[in-house]
């Protein structure tokens, strides 16, 4: 396990954060804004011309391969989210469009890609993930979407929920089911589809953060037509891994607030008069955050090396992400505990900088979600790092249609 960068990764490093902070400031240097303060239509303003600008750049999606205007370069893509991740960077509209542009990539014809590849990696459409559903958030295979075939066209019904951005969104993937008489995982059909197409109702669910970023999406008599399927009639489960695959590698970026941040806090705030980082409670605290970012960073080291070989990276990530998502949430809360009674204040213009933690709070729930469940995680840790026996599926071989459901 290497922790330093290579001398070239090292050189990418430099030009990378000089590019940076040529066009944006560091996040130190500006107020903390969450996203409930935001206009969310003037930050997608934002967002897309920070999008052209690391396109015209060659910044943009670095990990794509190059004939589709990427570097062909994981590693540099990790680099460069690193060294973003300091500067005052608009929210991101196009996390979703990073990693459906390689499932567009392996499975669409040549006219899609020609369509969509190049206004993916510019920011000129924002995509949404249509996965989740009411009766099937961590278990895929489970959705009820019905996609029927009516000559060249499919008409699709159903409903999807927690779909990130749709309501911005120009365009959308959608996983349905064809065929309820097989079982779970051999009925399924992906499918891209315009936002705007008759049929579409789009409602956002307000967050407790104030913010809308999720959303329900009900799909009525939405008509789709074959040319849009990516793979095969049948084969949904196997483009969605495609999708999946990717969007893990999306979420194992860190979460601000960190210890760092909390530090500067302890630094600033009292305690019975005197620094809270003086308070022997706190201290042990830190020091738990420490440790566990510490144990964070040798995981993602374990896969960086890994990906700086041309290796893919192995089933140990999920630790990372569970282990971060979890310290996301801990140390929002612990922030908001050392403020005392300031920590219920949402109004940044209150308490300032702090407000980071409120936002992290609110936040956390979301992040130990998406991108696999706590529950999922722990399973793939359990089975595939530490070698424990599979969970009994009874499921497995049995049709869709004649799997018990909660009203059985």
């Amino acid at each position: 396990m290497d922790f330093e960068d290579t001398p070239q990764e090292a050189s990418f490093r430099r030009e990378a954060r000089e590019w940076i902070a040529s066009h944006v400031p560091l996040k130190s240097e500006t107020r903390e804004r969450v996203r409930s303060e935001t206009d969310p239509e003037e930050e997608k303003v934002r967002a897309q011309a920070w999008q052209a600008k690391k396109a015209d750049a060659g910044y943009a999606f670095i990990h794509w391969p190059k004939a589709y205007g990427g570097r062909d370069s994981v590693m540099e893509a990790v680099i460069f989210a690193q060294e973003e991740g300091a500067f005052a960077t608009p929210d991101d509209f196009f996390a979703n469009s990073s990693f459906l542009g390689p499932t567009i990539m392996k499975y669409g014809s040549e006219e899609i890609k020609d369509r969509y590849i190049l206004k993916m990696l510019r920011g000129e459409e924002i995509w949404a993930q249509m996965f989740s559903e009411p009766s099937a958030g961590s278990d895929l295979a489970g959705i009820r979407t019905r996609a029927e075939q009516e000559g060249d066209d499919w008409v699709i019904n159903g409903q999807k929920v927690w779909t990130s951005l749709a309501q911005h969104s120009d365009m959308g993937v959608v996983v349905t089911r064809h065929d309820r008489t097989v079982p779970k995982h051999m009925g399924l059909t992906y499918f891209l589809v315009d936002m705007r197409t008759p049929g579409i109702e789009v409602v956002p669910i307000k967050q407790i953060s104030g913010a809308s970023h999720f959303n329900e999406v009900f799909l009525t008599d939405v008509r789709i037509p074959d040319s849009m399927r990516l793979g095969a009639v049948g084969d949904g489960w196997s483009v969605a891994l495609t999708t999946l695959m990717n969007e893990r590698f999306s979420t194992s970026r860190s979460h601000r607030p960190d210890v760092e941040e909390f530090l500067e806090l302890a630094r600033n705030l009292e305690i019975d008069g005197r620094p809270a980082i003086e308070n022997s409670g706190i201290r042990e605290q830190i020091a738990d955050l420490y440790v566990c970012a510490q144990g964070i960073r040798n995981i993602q080291s374990r896969t960086l090396t890994a990906l700086s070989k041309g290796q893919a990276p192995g089933p140990e990530a999920s630790i990372a992400k569970y282990v971060n998502a979890n310290k996301f949430q801990r140390t929002s809360s612990l922030g908001m505990d050392l403020q005392e009674m300031a920590g219920i204040i949402t109004d940044s213009d209150e308490v300032g900088d702090s407000i980071i933690f409120q936002s992290g709070f609110m936040q956390s729930p979301g992040i130990r979600i998406a991108g696999g469940t706590d529950e999922i995680l722990l399973n793939i840790i359990a089975e595939r790092v530490l070698g424990l026996p599979q969970d009994i599926r009874v499921d497995k071989k049995v049709a869709f249609n004649e799997l018990p459901t909660g009203g059985a």
